[in-house]
């Protein structure tokens, strides 16, 4: 079976997917977690990425990530894979890589569907159940994007920055967006676009990013999401 493309442009956000071989865990305890973040931190400092939104889960992560080159985002992955795998090998007695394979990305309109991802992204554990509000759970953004908390992983997209001139009301406008869930069409259209890959927001944006690559990219649901509720 061929494998699915995936697309990447300089300064357009990816909605980055990657999850444990057959499911399985891959962080068992916190020094775990610490260690993946302080290995992203150095391949986003190494090479250019921005990073907007974020959540470790027991068997997967999720990021959304923003490079300045065209294959940043998979140098950031790829530096990432050659830190962590052999930590949880040696550390676990292990063997072989502790993914499903690549990595799943897809192109995010930041217009349309910026708010709508980050939301998707630092509500996972409340959808798994894991804790009520997405501020119980400790490996995520939320509680720098919502909470005002000190995260130096993270850079603020350019729509999060029109919220407010001011980082606390901003912080305050953001956590506004999770009074309510996410609608059942944006959820889909989110978990569509990151396992085939395709690109999503709108027939414009679509456009460009076909002009842009000069090919198709492929259908989803397209249009405007029902807000980032």
């Amino acid at each position: 079976m061929p494998r699915k493309s995936r697309f990447f442009i300089p300064n357009v956000p990816n909605h980055v997917v990657q999850r444990g071989k057959n499911r399985d865990p891959v962080f068992f305890e916190d020094a775990d977690y610490q260690f993946y973040l302080s290995t992203l931190s150095e391949a986003l400092t190494k090479y250019e990425g921005q990073l907007h939104a974020y959540v470790l889960m027991t068997n997967h992560i999720h990021l959304l990530i923003t490079g300045k080159e065209e294959n940043s985002v998979s140098r950031i992955m790829q530096f990432i894979g050659r830190s962590y795998v052999p930590y949880i090998n040696h550390k676990y007695g292990y063997s072989g890589s502790i993914w499903e394979g690549r990595f799943k990305s897809n192109l995010i309109d930041t217009s349309e569907y910026l708010f709508v991802c980050m939301k998707y992204i630092e509500l996972n554990p409340v959808r798994a159940n894991m804790v009520s509000s997405p501020e119980e759970y400790p490996y995520s953004s939320f509680h720098g994007n919502a909470l005002n908390r000190a995260d130096t992983l993270l850079t603020e997209h350019d729509e999060y920055l029109k919220l407010s001139d001011n980082k606390g009301v901003r912080c305050l406008m953001y956590r506004s967006l999770f009074d309510a869930d996410l609608d059942k069409d944006n959820l889909q259209s989110i978990r569509e676009g990151y396992k085939s890959g395709t690109p999503i927001g709108s027939e414009r944006f679509i456009q460009k990013i076909e002009q842009a690559l000069d090919r198709k990219v492929g259908k989803t649901k397209r249009g405007r999401p029902k807000g980032a509720g």
